[in-house]
């Protein structure tokens, strides 16, 4: 690599992601982790209502977006988490500690759709599990990183591609399966196996499977037309996905019972295709699955690496070159995937999941606390609906601890240490918590 000014990839490529190119990142995002890592431990904590906590995690998340799209519609920007934190904290500690919590978030989801990958590559040779499925996960983190390392045309070009296939495919897949299946009889469950702990806690996958919505605003600021086309980008991802869940889930549904969805948790629709499908069926899910996440993960290291350089800009977090040349979103590329590699070899995905929820809850608390509490009236924004937004994202996550701490509660403590270490070594870094909040906090991005 060659040197490169700091801040040249930022202004180059204003405005060279267009509102197809970002839809499809967006859903690229969700699609691949939502689908094919999710669908087993949504099932395994919700029953045989699984398909009902998609549609939650949806009115959940079109809660939580509504901060999101009134403050990037006033201030779109790159790392746009990281801006509305800012805006609402000032450039101290708990905005840069939120903001780094939601990046680990993202880095973790690439951990997990990474490992879904190989766990759906590893069935046709009826392998489960093993040493394969990290070494697998690790090359697929790094075709991600070479992909993102070729530039945004790159990435657009391929979200747009691999995207239109899987949403295309999925939405095959489900009426193929729904029609085979006998349509929705199965799917209804009975009402005495109803668990509204194990319901409420399962949206926090949901929830998880939804994030995706914030790689748009990570990427405002590239985005054209930024001001409309955020909010608009945002919606359309967020009904598009609904949809496909909706209709995965109930094919899933009738073909499989919760028990053996759950059995089946890391290659579920694969599972599910086989009976109703036949091995054709089930040869064509697997690769499906494998474009679905593979699109995921370019996606979201595209917008993490995007974040970080916006947080290493901003000086909310510290930098080192570690030897390399090139710039600063270069450097933060290959962090990005190191430490998502790392976690796939060290994490199942059960956990990888609940960690992931944990940490984007806590951030997307602290947006919605900070959007309502300081910017509210600044961006003309509905008291009331973020307000029912950090109820909302409240319960879901004290649902999702109770549970945890039922049957891992080794992952709770995981989740507690590290969001505590990362609120103290931001207020180590910064040695304040909210800096100047008045001054460069909301003059200082446009």
């Amino acid at each position: 690599m060659s040197n490169h000014n700091h801040d040249a990839p930022n202004q180059a490529s204003e405005g060279s992601i267009s509102l197809t190119s970002a839809v499809a990142m967006g859903t690229g995002v969700m699609i691949g982790a939502g689908i094919f890592a999710l669908t087993g431990q949504i099932a395994g904590l919700a029953g045989p209502w699984f398909p009902l906590s998609f549609i939650a995690g949806a009115i959940v998340t079109a809660f939580s977006a509504y901060a999101y799209i009134a403050m990037s519609n006033r201030w779109p920007s790159s790392g746009g988490i990281a801006m509305i934190l800012t805006k609402a904290y000032g450039p101290g500690a708990v905005a840069a500690a939120a903001s780094l919590l939601m990046a680990l978030s993202m880095v973790i989801n690439e951990s997990l759709v990474a490992r879904t990958f190989a766990s759906y590559a590893l069935r046709p040779f009826d392998i489960d599990g093993g040493p394969l499925v990290p070494i697998i996960a690790v090359g697929l983190i790094i075709f991600a990183y070479l992909v993102n390392a070729s530039g945004n045309r790159s990435v657009g070009v391929l979200s747009i591609l691999m995207s239109a296939l899987k949403i295309g495919g999925i939405a095959l897949f489900g009426i193929a399966a729904l029609w085979a299946g006998g349509g929705l009889a199965d799917t209804a469950g009975d009402l005495a196996d109803f668990a509204p702990l194990g319901f409420v806690g399962s949206v926090a996958l949901s929830i998880l499977a939804f994030k995706g919505f914030t790689t748009i605003t990570n990427s405002g600021g590239e985005i054209t037309d930024p001001h409309k086309n955020v909010g608009r980008t945002i919606v359309i991802s967020i009904a598009i996905c609904a949809v496909t869940y909706l209709l995965v889930a109930l094919a899933v549904g009738s073909s499989l019972t919760p028990p053996q969805i759950e059995a089946a948790k890391d290659y579920a629709l694969a599972e599910a295709a086989e009976p109703v499908l036949g091995r054709t069926g089930f040869y064509l899910t697997v690769a499906l699955a494998m474009v679905a996440t593979a699109s995921g993960i370019i996606a979201s290291v595209f917008a993490v690496s995007r974040m970080l350089t916006m947080l290493t800009d901003m000086k909310m977090i510290p930098h080192s070159h570690f030897g390399m040349s090139g710039s600063i979103r270069s450097h933060m590329l290959v962090h990005t995937v190191v430490i998502a590699a790392l976690l796939a070899v060290l994490f199942d995905l059960s956990r990888i999941a609940s960690l992931g929820a944990f940490f984007y809850l806590v951030m997307d608390m602290a947006v919605q606390w900070g959007v309502w509490s300081r910017l509210r009236h600044e961006i003309d924004a509905r008291g009331w609906v973020i307000l029912t937004a950090l109820a909302l994202d409240g319960l879901v996550l004290a649902a999702f601890t109770g549970l945890k701490l039922q049957s891992d509660p080794m992952i709770v403590v995981y989740a507690i240490i590290g969001i505590v270490a990362v609120f103290l070594y931001e207020r180590f870094y910064l040695d304040t918590w909210t800096g100047d909040h008045d001054g460069e906090a909301h003059g200082g991005m446009k």
